[in-house]
């Protein structure tokens, strides 16, 4: 094995965590495949005798890479505001490498707090509170001094700590929630939606750049039911698949050959807090659900 096999060889053993570090960062997981692919291009360009800590290199190289295209890219949030939904990890919850992706540290309700911060806070927050990567390696990225990038991941994790929702720790009895609220949206059972959702429950729906009818950010729980009750009218309740969505409850909703939408669930206190959903033709064709 040449040199070369070889760097390629040890880069392959940090490609997962790489695609972790990328995904938790850009929320988007062909930017996250994009940001890795450019880090194995620098390594590759790099003199590599001179890399003490390989894994620490190409983790802060990722880390530079998500922080100019943040940076760079047009925010869809600037066009549908608060509607965004980042890209769902959706498993059957039996493939391992699909639950690094899906560890708590990622659910939706995080994700969507993520989206909020500034390109330097994301960086600070998501390397040193979730990689545990030094301040003083975080710095230079950021073109700051330990101590300001130290201000900035304590701002992030404030607004973090005030929005992202903690949620129920039992998954069997997320999804008994789940199934409680497909049952009363199939029978119009006004009075048992309202015991499963939170009466600040925010219902988001990103239809994507070519649908915004299908595109919604609903908050409080009447409003919700009636977009529930909508749903129910076509049948979505019946048309739905349980899966694991980013470490929580989900739904694939719609017919096996015509997927509809990918449905994430907040569950706190046996109650439903967020429901977020992706109805992006193209991004959901774009999802692996090979399970």
């Amino acid at each position: 094995m040449d040199d070369k096999d070889l760097l390629a060889k040890q880069f392959e053993e940090h490609r997962s965590h790489l695609r972790s570090v990328a995904y938790r960062m850009l929320g988007s997981l062909n930017e996250a495949d994009d940001a890795v692919q450019e880090a194995w291009f620098r390594l590759a360009r790099a003199d590599a005798a001179e890399i003490d800590n390989l894994g620490g290199w190409l983790t802060t190289t990722v880390g530079r890479i998500c922080l100019d295209l943040l940076r760079s890219r047009r925010s869809r949030r600037e066009e549908f505001g608060d509607a965004h939904v980042p890209d769902p990890v959706v498993s059957d919850g039996a493939d391992p490498e699909r639950e690094i992706m899906m560890a708590d540290s990622v659910g939706i309700a995080l994700m969507v707090v993520l989206e909020t911060l500034g390109p330097a806070e994301r960086l600070a927050f998501v390397l040193h509170d979730m990689f545990a990567v030094p301040f003083e390696a975080i710095a230079p990225i950021v073109e700051r001094t330990p101590a300001a990038t130290r201000q900035l991941a304590s701002r992030a994790r404030r607004r973090v700590q005030d929005s992202a929702p903690v949620p129920d720790p039992d998954l069997e009895r997320q999804h008994a929630v789940v199934s409680a609220f497909l049952a009363a949206a199939r029978d119009g059972d006004f009075d048992a939606l309202l015991e499963v959702l939170d009466p600040d429950v925010v219902f988001r729906m990103d239809g994507g750049d070519g649908r915004p009818a299908a595109t919604l950010l609903i908050r409080g729980a009447q409003a919700a039911i009636r977009q529930a009750l909508v749903f129910a009218r076509f049948g979505l309740p019946v048309k739905s698949r349980p899966v694991v969505v980013n470490g929580g409850a989900g739904l694939l909703a719609g017919d096996p050959g015509e997927l509809f939408s990918v449905m994430a669930f907040t569950i706190v206190n046996g109650r439903i807090t967020r429901l977020d959903a992706v109805a992006d033709p193209d991004r959901l064709a774009a999802l692996d659900l090979t399970f």
